[in-house]
């Protein structure tokens, strides 16, 4: 039989006392005593096995906001400086190489083309013709295209930054579950902004880049133009494709539920078939080619809220 530690204290007392004191101990004062020495024992293990957190008041959180912020800066500071020195790099083969018909998914598309008997698919003579108007345009270009590739190159670092700042408000189970959201966010990101700059914004720079209202209309597309829909279009790709973490999150807290994804699939199908007809040549391969990835993610991020909506159910039940 094991024997309570406020029982062991009590007899401890009582040997020692008559061993070394040679005198009986008074039960009244050995019962004192010793509940006294066993809670004394137990605010001093309390203590050590659970140490008393900070508490951090408004000022404090905005300290701490406030270094992750600047940590963040100075990533895309240095990324950007590292962009900025490789302005061949940046301009020659990554922001100007989708306006040549030399560009790897515009020499694909043509060799589709020609198997499907798809003229229209073809890229082969691309006349796109980019100047400058502005004395200080092609140097302004060069900065803020070097801090599009900074942060897009620190994009990673920066959802790691912020989950650094969002852990400690959150449960150990969300810890636990939170940990490959830095690595998942950053892989959909970076796939959305691949998928954009080789299939998207060729078909858009052929598009839009070669529409003529009439003959007597020639293109001349500006170069603050051409850098601001290659901008646009590849991040809001990116973002789109960050749609399984939303909908993640948007679950989580109740916003949306897998029946709700299921009921409006059909009005999201049109908004996709339409924006995939806007941004492409008019044909139905090169719709089909944009609109079915967007479909598949739309369906990931159901599957996503479906087995949320299913684990904080048992949670609730």
């Amino acid at each position: 039989m094991r024997w309570p530690r406020h029982a062991n204290n009590f007899y401890l007392i009582v040997t020692l006392n008559r061993v070394y004191l040679n005198r009986p101990l008074h039960w009244e004062g050995a019962f004192f005593y010793t509940f006294g020495f066993y809670y004394a024992m137990e605010e001093v293990n309390t203590k050590k096995e659970k140490p008393e957190e900070k508490v951090m008041t408004f000022w404090d959180h905005l300290d701490e906001l406030r270094m992750h912020i600047v940590r963040s800066l100075i990533a895309i500071v240095i990324l950007a400086v590292i962009a900025f020195l490789n302005r061949q790099i940046i301009f020659d083969y990554i922001i100007l190489a989708p306006s040549s018909s030399d560009f790897i998914t515009n020499r694909a598309l043509c060799w589709v083309g020609r198997h499907l008997s798809l003229d229209a698919l073809c890229i082969s003579d691309m006349k796109l013709m980019i100047i400058n108007i502005k004395m200080s345009g092609q140097f302004l270009t060069h900065m803020y295209i070097s801090i599009v590739a900074g942060f897009i190159l620190a994009f990673p670092y920066i959802l790691w930054e912020i989950w650094r700042f969002v852990l400690p408000a959150m449960h150990e189970n969300e810890k636990s579950s939170s940990k490959g959201g830095v690595f998942i966010s950053t892989i959909l990101f970076l796939t959305g902004i691949l998928f954009s700059f080789f299939l998207i914004v060729p078909l858009t720079i052929n598009f839009l880049g070669t529409y003529q209202v009439s003959e007597n209309v020639a293109n001349q597309i500006s170069l603050g133009s051409y850098i601001s829909t290659i901008v646009s279009v590849t991040f809001a790709v990116g973002i789109v494709f960050e749609l399984p973490i939303l909908v993640y999150f948007l679950t989580k807290i109740g916003v949306l539920t897998p029946d709700f994804l299921k009921k409006n699939r059909k009005y999201m199908f049109v908004i996709l078939l339409i924006l995939s007809a806007i941004i492409t040549p008019p044909d139905m391969f090169s719709q089909v080619l944009v609109v079915v990835p967007l479909i598949i993610l739309y369906e990931f991020s159901i599957g996503v809220s479906k087995r949320v909506y299913k684990r904080t159910y048992e949670e609730i039940a």
